[in-house]
């Protein structure tokens, strides 16, 4: 087996390996950063991979914090009052994922989205890691 095989096996059965202890560890570091914050290098490296990245200049990635919890929403102001007004227990229209890729792309405007994976959740936040490309940096153009 390669790196990448034995990585996604200990992603798979994290349970059993530390790395829910590690990721546990590294969730208190990830909630005191911004919300849509800027990383190093891939947290899930095989997943990076797998979806596009590349160590190279021009790629980034970047990691957006959700909130957990069902959509709410606006209550009806004026007019009549229906018997089910339909404000919670609203389903959002978009999966979390592609919210953070709006996120994403919201404050790096110069930068296209490439695609995002799923990092961690804990009892309030989701994390996804988006990984961005520079589509103006000649090594990271598409041939």
């Amino acid at each position: 087996m390669g790196m990448y095989k034995y990585i996604t096996k200990a992603w798979n059965t994290r349970e059993k390996t530390d790395l829910e202890r590690h990721f546990r560890g590294l969730s208190i570091k990830m909630r005191r950063e911004p919300t849509v914050h800027r990383v190093e290098y891939p947290t899930r490296l095989d997943r990076a991979r797998a979806l596009g990245y590349k160590a190279k200049q021009g790629y980034v990635v970047v990691r957006v914090r959700i909130r957990k919890g069902g959509a709410r929403k606006p209550r009806p102001r004026a007019g009549r009052r229906q018997r089910a007004l339909g404000v919670t227990r609203f389903t959002r229209a978009m999966s979390l994922k592609r919210i953070a890729e709006i996120r994403a792309e919201k404050k790096f405007p110069n930068l296209r989205v490439l695609n995002s994976y799923y990092v961690w959740e804990d009892g309030l936040h989701h994390w996804f890691e988006t990984i961005m490309r520079d589509p103006h940096n000649p090594s990271s153009r598409e041939n």
